[in-house]
């Protein structure tokens, strides 16, 4: 959940480098961290490169989440392997989605990437790094090649089995139509299991709530993705990204088999979800903020033991290099304190 952006405004001097927050400044990766290396395949929904998150990396500011990935380690392959992250706007979902993508993909090589961050110092780093099939969708960005909501499952099937084909030529039959049963397929033939990781998940459940025909295709798609004994066969971790929460009855059920980790119930991930009050307090001593000010403005969550601040803001506030003449919300409006 590491958050970023640039700006062409003058850059302090001073960084730092700890086991909680990092700032990485003027780091450019060359083009053989974006090639596929060693013949894998790479493609746009299978095994994506990493050039996404080298954006957040190649960034002014970037906080260290990388953490996080010491978690999504451990319950890989478990029923615990099937997580819902929902957070509001701008809390950086997608930079988190393309930092497993980066971490977990075959399609790239990202050990110097990592190194010097949080998860470079966990026994397992080497493990896991770029030694899974990734399957990567943002559903947000997927709607205007697919023409459409309604043409979303279709798309998002036809050219991922295309890609699948193509990395596995011999096990997929050409007229194979479902998803669900080529991965099924591929699992029964070699062993892989994927890492499938939904970006935007619930954009066709916020946006397109007066379509049921489209909802209900698309419910139906996650449902034979992800429940029931088949998928745990090929299934190794499966990661959404949204602002909705998972709803555990009627339509939505067919994910109740996902622990959704919102800002009411952030459990183990709770310091990846938004800047720290210690993230915080080192960005503003580099850029010369006064913290109690910031904090005045933009404490805006606490959950559990952290206070969380909402890190667009924050990273714009800092690269402005002052506060804004008034406040976005009413000046009386209590904390937001979450379980």
């Amino acid at each position: 959940m590491g958050f970023s952006q640039e700006d062409e405004s003058e850059k302090p001097e001073a960084a730092w480098e700890n086991p909680v927050l990092v700032i990485v400044r003027g780091i450019k990766y060359n083009e053989s961290y974006k090639m596929l290396t060693g013949g894998i395949y790479m493609g746009s929904y299978l095994n994506p490169g990493n050039e996404a998150f080298a954006v957040a990396l190649n960034s002014e500011i970037y906080v260290d989440k990388t953490g996080l990935l010491t978690y999504t380690n451990k319950v890989m392959n478990t029923l615990q392997g099937y997580i819902c992250n929902s957070r509001p706007r701008r809390f950086g979902k997608s930079i988190t989605a393309n930092m497993l993508t980066a971490y977990y993909s075959k399609g790239c090589s990202s050990k110097e990437m990592f190194s010097g961050l949080e998860i470079s110092r966990a026994k397992d780093f080497e493990k896991h790094l770029n030694q899974y099939d990734v399957l990567h969708w943002d559903i947000q960005w997927c709607m205007e090649p697919a023409g459409g909501p309604e043409r979303i499952v279709s798309y998002i099937s036809e050219k991922t089995i295309s890609e699948l084909k193509e990395y596995y030529p011999h096990i997929l039959p050409e007229e194979i139509r479902s998803l669900p049963e080529a991965l099924s397929r591929i699992n029964a033939a070699s062993g892989t299991k994927f890492i499938v990781i939904i970006d935007e998940w619930d954009v066709l459940i916020r946006d397109e709530a007066a379509d049921l025909k489209t909802q209900e295709e698309y419910i139906n798609f996650l449902r034979a993705m992800f429940k029931g004994t088949e998928p745990t066969k090929y299934i190794q971790l499966a990661y959404l990204t949204g602002i909705l929460p998972v709803k555990k009855e009627k339509t939505q059920s067919a994910l109740n088999n996902f622990k959704d980790y919102s800002m009411l119930h952030a459990g183990p991930i709770a310091p990846y979800v938004g800047f720290t009050e210690t993230e915080v307090q080192k960005l503003c001593e580099v850029y010369g903020q006064r913290f109690e000010e910031v904090k005045r403005w933009y404490d805006g969550y606490q959950i559990g033991k952290y206070h969380v601040y909402n890190p667009n803001a924050v990273v714009n506030l800092m690269l402005r290099l002052m506060l804004p003449l008034f406040r976005t919300i009413p000046l009386a409006s209590p904390i937001k304190t979450m379980c």
